[in-house]
C-alpha cells in the first residue's frame, strides 16, 4: 500500500517534518506501506504559478499524482495565525476536488503552544471533510513542550493504528456481531452516501 505524507514545514530541520516522519513510521509498524513524502516548501513557486497560469509544473504534477494515487494520506502543517499555513491550503486548493474522496487521512499540526491544539478540529478536519476524505478520529497536535513529554507518542501510535486500520479495511478485523447484521466498512458507507 502507498502512504503519502504531505509536510508543510518551512524550516530545516522542521518540527512539522519530524512529526510527519514519526507518524509515517508508526503506520509502518502497523502495516506494510511504501512511504512517499511531499515537502510543500519545495513546491511553493510551482503552486503559485499554478494559480496564475492554471498548469502545474513537473514537480507539483508529480506530487498531486502521488496524493491522488495514495491508499492513505498523512497531512501535517505548522500553525499560522490559529489555522493551517497558507502554503498547506494552497496545495489542497490546486489538488483535483475529487482526489481525496473516500481516502483515509490522518491530520496533524505543530505549534509553539498547546493553546492552538483545536486547529485540528476547527480548521483541518473541516477542510478534509469538505474534500470528502475519511479523517481518522485521532488527530495529533505537537506543541513545543510536547516533544519528549508523555502523551505525544501514545497519540501518534493511536492515530497511526486508526489510519492503518482504514487503509487495510476494517471489515475483516471487526468481531462478528450477529448473523442478521451486515457489517459495512465506514469508507464504503461514506462512498454510498456521496454517490449521486
Amino acid at each position: 500500500m502507498k502512504l503519502v505524507v504531505v509536510s508543510a514545514g518551512l524550516s530545516v530541520p522542521s518540527s512539522t517534518r519530524l512529526l510527519a516522519d514519526r507518524l509515517a513510521a508508526a503506520v509502518g509498524r502497523e502495516t506494510e506501506v511504501q512511504v512517499e513524502v511531499v515537502e510543500l516548501r519545495d513546491l511553493a513557486v510551482e503552486i503559485a504559478h499554478n494559480f496564475t497560469n492554471g498548469f502545474p509544473g513537473r514537480k507539483l504534477a508529480a506530487a498531486l499524482e502521488a496524493v491522488t494515487e495514495a491508499d492513505g494520506l498523512i497531512a501535517v502543517t505548522p500553525v499560522f495565525t490559529a489555522s493551517y499555513s497558507g502554503l498547506f491550503k494552497s496545495f489542497f486548493d490546486v489538488l483535483d476536488k475529487e482526489a481525496l474522496v473516500g481516502k483515509p487521512v490522518l491530520v496533524a499540526a505543530t505549534g509553539g503552544t498547546g493553546r492552538h491544539s483545536l486547529v485540528l478540529e476547527h480548521a483541518l478536519r473541516p477542510l478534509f471533510a469538505y474534500l470528502r476524505a475519511v479523517v481518522v478520529p485521532t488527530g495529533v497536535y505537537a506543541a513545543s513542550e510536547d516533544w519528549g513529554a508523555e502523551g505525544l507518542e501514545d497519540r501518534i501510535e493511536r492515530a497511526a493504528g486508526e489510519l492503518a486500520g482504514l487503509m487495510k479495511g476494517l471489515s475483516g478485523t471487526k468481531p462478528q456481531r450477529s448473523d442478521d447484521l451486515q457489517v459495512i466498512p465506514f469508507a464504503e458507507q461514506l462512498a454510498r452516501l456521496s454517490a449521486p
